[in-house]
């Protein structure tokens, strides 16, 4: 493998060799070393979209402000593809392709690389959040893939992403809302900083009630936050006993900051979930608790 990625150039082996990443040097240095003779046209129509690409929604406007410029001077860079069994599957250069069509091209200046899937996967995500395309619920969806793919912890994620560890946390935490309010954070009539707020919470039909509010009342974060420490609000890990609840939250997220997930204190009970064993491992890590064999 590392011999076959050598061979693919200098981004490439930059790309997957380091622990931070960077698609738009890789991208670059991708072009600087292929040769003008090995840029191809290639037919628009034999190109798929990358089987791992997260981002489902396009901004028509943008797409259609990227036409109209090609239309006038032409793709100025070209995309990078895979080969397929049938035609080509995009690796770099999505809208550009999007936005081709939508220009009436038949063909694309394209350069023709191999990528394993798991690379096709990192590059797809890359290419979107260090381009701030996707929308937070695609980004969260596209890590837990990644996560659960590539058998990962979040802060092995967040490393790799050069993300830290409580915003993974917080946008995974998205996820966990119904599906009706992702779609209105997707479509930004709620805002992630609101959404967060609304993952904190535990009632399906309180969520959406003040989601509702959110977009017709124009409730800000601070009265979503004010509105949520109403006790008859079920809360995910409420305290119960309300002499010890402010103590009880401060030692929450004390623990949490110090492990990196999210630390439940009820009924004289520590509760700390993890994602996989190797979560768990890193937990018993940060605890200093040694595990004899």
């Amino acid at each position: 493998m590392k011999e076959n990625r050598r061979a693919l150039g200098k981004g490439l082996e930059e790309l997957f060799s380091s622990e931070s990443v960077d698609i738009t040097s890789f991208e670059q240095n991708i072009i600087d070393s292929t040769p003008k003779n090995e840029i191809m046209e290639i037919p628009i129509s034999e190109i798929r979209s990358n089987p791992y690409q997260p981002r489902i929604h396009f901004d028509d406007d943008a797409l259609q402000e990227l036409a109209d410029s090609i239309k006038e001077i032409g793709v100025l860079e070209p995309i990078i593809v895979k080969k397929s069994i049938k035609g080509y599957e995009l690796v770099a250069g999505e809208r550009r392709t999007k936005a081709s069509v939508l220009a009436g091209r038949q063909t694309i200046p394209a350069i023709i690389k191999d990528f394993t899937d798991q690379e096709m996967m990192e590059i797809a995500i890359l290419e979107n959040i260090q381009r701030e395309d996707l929308s937070p619920i695609e980004e969260a969806q596209a890590y837990k893939n990644y996560m659960e793919r590539m058998d990962i912890t979040q802060e092995e994620l967040a490393n790799r992403f050069k993300k830290s560890r409580s915003y993974i946390t917080n946008l995974l935490g998205l996820l966990k809302l119904p599906a009706e309010i992702q779609k209105e954070v997707t479509n930004k009539n709620i805002s992630m900083s609101h959404a967060r707020v609304l993952s904190k919470l535990d009632n399906k039909d309180q969520i959406i009630e003040l989601a509702n509010r959110i977009k017709k009342e124009g409730l800000s974060v601070r009265d979503i936050e004010n509105i949520s420490q109403d006790t008859t609000i079920k809360k995910k890990n409420p305290i119960t006993h309300s002499v010890d609840k402010t103590r009880y939250r401060i030692y929450e997220n004390l623990m949490r900051e110090k492990i990196g997930n999210k630390v439940s204190i009820k009924s004289n009970k520590i509760t700390i979930p993890f994602d996989s064993d190797k979560d768990l491992d890193r937990i018993m890590e940060i605890l200093d608790i040694e595990v004899g064999e």
